[in-house]
C-alpha cells in the first residue's frame, strides 16, 4: 500500500486508507484534511508532486485547487454582507457602475453568486484572465445570454471576476488581498489568490488524465468544465507562472487540504474557528439558502445554489476541474477536503469515496 504521512484519530482510519488507494492506482499525489468543531481529525498526504513521480508530496505542498477557489471568493463576499458592507439583493451596478451596461441593469450580487446571472462564458483570450482591468471591462461590456434569475448556467471563470470586481469597489483592495488580510491570514490557512512567487518550489503541478497531455481541457459534461460556448481552458495554462500570479478567484486558487478546510470550516461551525470570528451565525445560515434550482445550462445536470455554494442535501461546497473538492457540514460541524494534482475524467467519485469514510469517521466519533 501507498506510504501515507500525516496524522488522523483512530475513527478516521478509512480516510488515509482510501488516499493511499487512490495512489495505489497511479494518482500523482495528493492531501485530505477532515475538521469537526474546528478541529483536524485527519491531517494527511501522499504520493507525488509531478507527473514524473521524482518530487514527494511534502507536508506544505500547493496545488491549483480550480473551482474549489470560488468557495473561498463566495466567503469574501459573505463576509462583507455580514458586516453590512454588501447589499446582495442590490444590483452589481449599485457598486460597480459600468457593468449594468448593455442591458446587465437588472443583475444582481445574488445571481453572480448562484451562477443566475446570465453571464457564464469567458470571451475572449487567455491572457486578458491574467490582466483583471481588461477580464472586469470585457464583462462590463458583454451582453447577457439569459434574463437575471430566470435560468442557471456554471459561470466557470466568469464569476470569480464579477464577485471579485464587486469586493474591490467596496474595500479598495483586490479579492486576494481582501482574502489574504481578513480570511486566510487571521486563520493562519496556507491558501493564495494569486501566488507569490516565494511559493512557486511548494507547487505541484495539475497532472492531466491517463493518455492526455497538456493541451487537455474540459468538456461541457465534466464535472467541473473550464470550458462551455466561451474560450477553453487547458491544463498547461493552469500550469503557468501567469496563471499562478493572477487572481482569477474561480479558478486559480492555491493551497492544500489542510488550508481549505480551516477556512470553510468558518462556515460549517457557525462563524468561528480557534478563536477567529469571521461571521455571524446567520451570515454563516445565509450560504446555504437556496437561490435557484432545475437544469444548469453549462453542466447539463440538475443542480441547487446557494450564495456561492452548491447545494447537496443537508450539505454545501463545490468541486474543482480534476478532483478537488469542499464539503461542509453545518450540521455536524464537520468539513471534508480533498486536493490533488491529478486529474482523472470521465468519472470521478474519488472525493466523494473521501467524504463517505469521513462521515463512517464522525458516526465513531458521536457514537
Amino acid at each position: 500500500m501507498a506510504d501515507v504521512q500525516g496524522s488522523y484519530d483512530d475513527l478516521f482510519t478509512a480516510v488515509p486508507t482510501v488516499l493511499a488507494g487512490f495512489l495505489d492506482d497511479r494518482d500523482a499525489g495528493g492531501s485530505v484534511a477532515v475538521v469537526v468543531d474546528g478541529e483536524p481529525v485527519v491531517d494527511v498526504w501522499g504520493g507525488f508532486a509531478d507527473g514524473a513521480r521524482t518530487v514527494p508530496w511534502q507536508e506544505d505542498t500547493l496545488t491549483n485547487v480550480w473551482s474549489v477557489t470560488k468557495t473561498m471568493t463566495a466567503l469574501c463576499a459573505l463576509v462583507l454582507a455580514d458586516r453590512g458592507d454588501l447589499d446582495l439583493a442590490a444590483p452589481v451596478g449599485r457598486y460597480w457602475p459600468e457593468f449594468a451596461a448593455a442591458g446587465k441593469d437588472e443583475v444582481l450580487v445574488r445571481h453572480v453568486l448562484s451562477h443566475s446571472a446570465g453571464l457564464p462564458d469567458w470571451i475572449g483570450p487567455i491572457a486578458d484572465l491574467y490582466d483583471w482591468p481588461a477580464a472586469t471591462a470585457r464583462l462590463a461590456a458583454q451582453a447577457l445570454r439569459w434574463k437575471p434569475g430566470s435560468a442557471v448556467g456554471y459561470h466557470s471563470l466568469t464569476q470569480g471576476f464579477l464577485v471579485g470586481e464587486v469586493v474591490r469597489r467596496i474595500t479598495g483592495r483586490s479579492v486576494g488581498e481582501f482574502f489574504h488580510e481578513q480570511v486566510a491570514g487571521p486563520l493562519g490557512a496556507d491558501f493564495h489568490i494569486g501566488l507569490p512567487a516565494e511559493h512557486d518550489h511548494r507547487v505541484a503541478r495539475s497532472v492531466p488524465p491517463a493518455g492526455r497531455d497538456e493541451d487537455h481541457v474540459a468538456s461541457a459534461g465534466g464535472s467541473n468544465p473550464t470550458a462551455g460556448a466561451g474560450t477553453p481552458v487547458r491544463v498547461r495554462d493552469g500550469n503557468s507562472v501567469a496563471w499562478r500570479r493572477a487572481q482569477i478567484p474561480a479558478a486559480s486558487g492555491f493551497g492544500n487540504a489542510r488550508s481549505v478546510a480551516l477556512v470553510q470550516s468558518v462556515v460549517a461551525c457557525g462563524g468561528e474557528v480557534r478563536g477567529v470570528r469571521l461571521l455571524s451565525r446567520a451570515g454563516c445560515d445565509r450560504a446555504r439558502e437556496e437561490q435557484v434550482r432545475g437544469e444548469d445550462r453549462i453542466l447539463g445536470m440538475p443542480v441547487r445554489y446557494g450564495l456561492g455554494y452548491g447545494l447537496f442535501g443537508t450539505t454545501l461546497g463545490w468541486g474543482g476541474w480534476g478532483g478537488s473538492l469542499v464539503v461542509l457540514d453545518p450540521d455536524s460541524r464537520m468539513t471534508v477536503a480533498y486536493v490533488t494534482n491529478q486529474m482523472r475524467e470521465p468519472e470521478d467519485d474519488r472525493g466523494l469515496e473521501l467524504v463517505m469514510a469521513a462521515y463512517d469517521g464522525l458516526a465513531g466519533l458521536r457514537a
